[in-house]
């Protein structure tokens, strides 16, 4: 279980990102933090991912405190960020290198299976789509088996077309071992089509002002009624919040 337990973040500037963030995070579950830009999404993540420390408060994984990143834990942005000098492959295994290379490989074509990208093993980054780049990154998270997977607008560099079909995908993955997401974006929409729930972060500084829970079955249908009207919930939630001129829908 994940455990944000009364979080606040300020920065050595005086500047407020966070305030008293309590959030408890179900093994399994989806959550998604949405909010305008200065309400703290990418800070909170980045605590959760021990890449920085709380003024106050903590983060609980298992009972266990978190205070620098934990192999229980993977991040993926919103860029690729893969080494062009490796093969795919290569670029997956990168965070294995203390495995023997028989159990490397095993895991990497494990999870290049999952993500759709066995024939392209051996090709070099410049040779993928930015979809295709993305999977690797998302495959490269998954490969060291985390039960948390921290994903900060891992679609918001791509276009609609290929970002739908992405969220269709990183919920096929996430079928096979269900590891907890928490993930971030501006986009109503992905956060309805993947989360069990919806956490409204009003700014400056960053704090919780709604939870909304998605009870919708997955796959779910972006026409439908029900999906509209949730949608309607979460832009009026935002609005209220301070945070709807930022959520422009790509």
């Amino acid at each position: 279980m994940l455990y944000i337990e009364n979080v606040s973040k300020q920065f050595d500037n005086g500047f407020t990102a966070l305030e008293r963030i309590t959030l408890k995070i179900e093994p399994g579950e989806i959550v998604t933090l949405v909010g305008t830009s200065g309400c703290g999404k990418s800070t909170l993540l980045r605590i959760v991912a021990g890449l920085e420390f709380p003024s106050l408060g903590g983060v609980l994984i298992d009972n266990e405190l978190i205070t620098a990143p934990h192999p229980k834990v993977g991040l993926v942005f919103q860029e690729p960020r893969l080494m062009p000098w490796l093969t795919v492959q290569e670029n997956i295994e990168f965070g294995l290198h203390n495995l023997p290379l028989p159990e490397r490989r095993r895991r990497s074509e494990a999870v290049l299976a999952k993500v759709h990208l066995t024939p392209f093993a051996h090709a070099l980054p410049r040779q993928l789509s930015g979809g295709m780049a993305q999977r690797v990154a998302i495959a490269r998270s998954l490969v060291t088996q985390p039960d948390i997977l921290l994903l900060d607008e891992p679609f918001g560099a791509l276009d609609a077309f290929t970002r739908a079909r992405l969220q269709d995908h990183l919920l096929e993955i996430w079928g096979y071992d269900r590891p907890t997401l928490l993930l971030v974006t501006h986009d109503v929409e992905e956060a309805l089509v993947l989360s069990d729930r919806i956490i409204m972060l009003h700014p400056n500084p960053g704090r919780i002002f709604k939870v909304l829970r998605v009870d919708l079955p997955r796959p779910r249908q972006r026409s439908s009624v029900q999906f509209q009207e949730l949608k309607e919930q979460l832009l009026l939630g935002l609005d209220l919040a301070g945070a709807a001129p930022a959520l422009v829908k790509r």
